[in-house]
């Protein structure tokens, strides 16, 4: 009996419609990316363990795709040693860009710029549970400026993002917080120790609520008067300005979350003064629960879309310091290529011809007519129009199906009459029009 094929779930394959629409993407996101003086790194599919661990918190370690050593490897091994996964799998697949991006810095310090700034659009894999908007496998666009403390360069992202949405179509909203902020709440709460359970917590609230992130903040030995102190924090209302007035006021015995307002302070008042239009707000309730963040953090979500964050990043100040290279601090921001791909089908924002791989087909009506048709093929090629010819001579009925079901918009037929004339007979697909049309004019009739 044949094997029934199949992929693994959280993974998908894609067709060449989505193909040419994820392309689109990739190719909006990249040009953005080079405008803003951003240069392509590519780093391995898979690191080494040593890499990956430790740097997400225990539940991104949990989500760790872990890979068994090569070839016969296991079977060398003493049965008690197969328990040790230390023994058997030494390299993962990369959890998200970030950390592989630090120890590329790290190994290449002697041949890199500083500030250097660098894009990288690759898959990454999470050993997660599939659900929708959330895969196994999935593309990141990252875009990163490290070497440099500057805010400005926070303010620069939040220009990335909004030219990138603005040029696919998609409203959005940039949400900002600061991890310093976080850091002082928690010092506010008593429980600078904690800080870590208390924003693993925070990041929750959208999903889970008030009541239940409360839960969870008593469930991990937090007292019921320091979540007291946390709740009109969480609650805070009024302009961006008033938010961080107040916040100045609650966070005054706490030196690092007083940094972190006058962080916000300043990127605010930067991306008022430069005049972007993209709506930028502050959410004190953004934790972003990776671990190395050290200050700004980012969100993006879909406005007219129900889905989970679209885009993220944030400021870390010493990632590669784990790799031997202290003190180098880095700000990005990374767009998730495939729930920007949902939120764009969802909201039918895809132009209409980028499903289109072929702008003409030329039917094949017998050997003289068809290299009469490949010449004027080459011809349109070369003008930049992409042409082919259906390569067997069937019947025409055949050959128009195969172009409607290719969405292909004009088919171009060269019979004997045409032949004799030196012309073409060119269908319209969509409208059903006819024109006949000069063999040498017909690039610039497409056109």
């Amino acid at each position: 009996m044949a094997q029934k094929p199949s992929i693994p779930k959280g993974t998908r394959d894609f067709s060449p419609v989505e193909m040419m629409r994820r392309d689109y993407i990739f190719n909006t996101i990249r040009s953005v990316f080079r405008l803003n003086g951003y240069s392509p790194i590519e780093t391995p599919a898979m690191e080494n363990l040593s890499t990956l661990l430790g740097k997400y918190g225990d539940e991104g370690d949990k989500l760790l795709f872990k890979i068994l050593n090569s070839g016969d490897y296991a079977a060398k091994l003493q049965p008690s040693e197969l328990t040790e996964a230390s023994k058997i799998c030494e390299k993962g697949l990369r959890y998200d860009l970030t950390v592989p991006f630090a120890r590329y810095v790290v190994q290449h310090q002697n041949d890199i710029v500083f500030p250097f700034k660098r894009y990288q659009i690759q898959p990454v894999w999470r050993a997660d549970r599939p659900q929708k908007g959330r895969y196994r496998e999935f593309y990141q666009c990252d875009v990163d400026v490290i070497g440099s403390k500057s805010l400005l360069n926070e303010v620069e992202l939040v220009g990335i993002v909004e030219k990138v949405f603005e040029k696919l179509g998609i409203n959005v909203t940039l949400k900002m917080n600061n991890r310093k902020i976080l850091f002082g709440i928690a010092e506010v709460m008593g429980h600078a120790d904690k800080m870590i359970d208390i924003t693993v917590a925070i990041d929750k609230l959208e999903k889970i609520g008030l009541d239940n992130v409360k839960a969870e903040l008593s469930e991990r030995g937090i007292e019921d008067e320091a979540i007291a102190k946390l709740q009109p924090i969480l609650e805070l209302s009024g302009t961006t300005a008033e938010k961080l007035d107040t916040l100045a006021t609650i966070l005054a015995d706490s030196p690092t979350g007083l940094l972190g307002v006058e962080e916000m302070r300043t990127v605010f008042d930067c991306v008022a003064k430069v005049g972007y239009t993209l709506n930028v707000e502050l959410d004190l309730s953004l934790a972003r629960g990776l671990n190395y963040y050290t200050g700004a953090i980012f969100e993006v979500k879909a406005n007219d879309f129900a889905i989970g964050s679209i885009c993220g990043g944030g400021r870390y100040d010493n990632l590669t310091g784990i790799f031997g290279m202290p003190d180098v601090s880095g700000v990005g921001i990374s767009f998730g290529a495939d729930r920007i791909y949902d939120v764009m089908v969802g909201l039918d924002l895809f132009p209409a011809e980028i499903g289109c791989s072929t702008k003409v087909l030329f039917v094949n009506l017998g050997e003289a007519e068809a290299m009469a048709s490949l010449c004027a093929v080459n011809e349109l090629r070369s003008a930049g129009i992409s042409a082919e010819i259906y390569p067997d001579s069937a019947k025409m009925k055949k050959q128009m199906e195969f172009a409607n079901r290719r969405a292909i918009p004009y088919v171009a037929i060269i019979g004997s009459n045409e032949l004799e004339q030196g012309v073409v007979t060119l269908k319209n697909m969509n409208t059903g029009e006819q024109n006949t049309v000069a063999i040498a004019d017909i690039a610039a009739y497409i056109a």
